[in-house]
Formats: structure tokens, C-alpha cells, sequence
């Protein structure tokens, strides 16, 4: 008779679950159901908050490529107009110079010129360096000609074709420079002098 039953209420459940759910008087969410609906929400609230600073970012750097590039194209501004004034200066002085008949007047404003055209650029780092008299050296030098010569050390600069240039501690155009170097005379006779201690050194038994 249990067995009888048991089928029977099985039955009855079954359509009252089927009234309910026709009438949308199904029972409340499981709490795992809810608590999964919870984290969906979660997870789109961070997906949409990565979505912003993504895009905040993307601007952000796109602002710092413009401001960068900006500063790189107007970087010598400051220095292009310290040199103006210079320019102008040139300018005034090849204007008088078809009038001119005194040329040591215009030879010394040639060189004021010149003077003020190199404490512009002392002001803003950059330097000449001293070449002649000293010892040739590849940091500071290009060499152009050797020279013999003997009255002064091998390797020393003699000329300098065109002046060498620093900008701070950095080189910023090496020095054309003329070299001396040995005369073939001596350094042949310096070979047979070698070749003769050599050959006249005592043989070791």
C-alpha cells in the first residue's frame, strides 16, 4: 500500500510545481544561485572599471607622446634666440662692409662679433679645447697629416685645422689636427742601430 502511495504523492508535487510555475509562484533562488548571480555582477563591474582605466591610460599616454614631442621640436628655442641677436649683428656688419673703407674698423667689429658669438655659446656649455703643443690623443683628435719633424716629440700636434669643441664633459667635434712623426732618416737609422746591438749581442750557451 506505501508503495501505492509513494508514486502518487510523487504526482501530486510534480503538478503543483507545474501550478506554481505557470502562476510565477516559483520558490526563491537556491543560495548558491544567488551568490552566483552576485559574482556575475561582480565580475562585469571589474570588467568595466579594467575597461576605464584601459582607456584612461591610452590617453594618458598619448598626452605624454604629444607634450614629449612637443619639448624635443622647441628644444633649442632658447638658444636660437640668443643667437638672433648675433645674426643681426652679421647682418649690420655685411651692410657697412660695402661702404666701409676703414678695414681694421671692420675687422674689430668682425671680431666683437666673434666674441659675442662665443659667450653664447660658453653659456650654454659648449667650449673649445687646446690641440697644438700637445700630445695626440684619438678622444680629442683626428689626424689629417703627419709631419716629420725633430724638434719635437713624435705624435704631437702641430696645427689645428679646425678647432675641437666640448659641450660640457662631452666631445662634441673633435679637432682636425697636423701631426709629427718621425723623419725616415732617423728611423732608419735607428733599425740599423737595433739590428747591429742585436747581431753584436753575445750568444748564450
Amino acid at each position: 500500500m506505501q508503495e501505492v502511495q509513494k508514486p502518487i504523492e510523487e504526482k501530486q508535487e510534480r503538478v503543483t510545481l507545474e501550478t506554481q510555475s505557470a502562476q510565477g509562484e516559483l520558490p526563491e533562488a537556491t543560495p548558491p544561485l544567488v551568490e552566483l548571480e552576485e559574482l556575475q555582477k561582480e565580475v562585469e563591474r571589474y570588467k568595466d572599471l579594467l575597461l576605464r582605466k584601459a582607456a584612461e591610460f591610452e590617453n594618458y599616454k598619448r598626452r605624454v607622446e604629444q607634450e614629449n614631442a612637443t619639448l624635443v621640436r622647441y628644444a633649442n628655442e632658447d638658444l636660437l634666440s640668443q643667437l638672433l641677436p648675433v645674426l643681426d649683428d652679421f647682418e649690420r656688419s655685411l651692410t657697412h662692409s660695402k661702404e666701409a673703407k676703414d678695414v681694421d674698423a671692420l675687422i674689430k667689429g668682425i671680431e666683437l662679433i666673434y666674441q659675442k658669438f662665443m659667450k653664447v655659446l660658453e653659456a650654454n656649455g659648449v667650449k673649445t679645447f687646446e690641440s697644438v703643443g700637445k700630445p695626440f690623443d684619438v678622444q680629442y683628435h683626428d689626424a689629417l697629416m703627419q709631419i716629420p719633424r725633430t724638434d719635437v716629440p713624435p705624435f704631437t700636434v702641430l696645427q689645428e685645422v679646425e678647432r675641437g669643441y666640448m659641450l660640457y664633459d662631452k666631445v662634441l667635434r673633435h679637432a682636425k689636427v697636423v701631426v709629427s712623426t718621425i723623419p725616415v732618416e732617423e728611423e732608419s737609422n735607428k733599425a740599423n742601430i737595433q739590428q747591429v746591438s742585436s747581431s753584436s749581442a753575445p750568444e748564450s750557451k
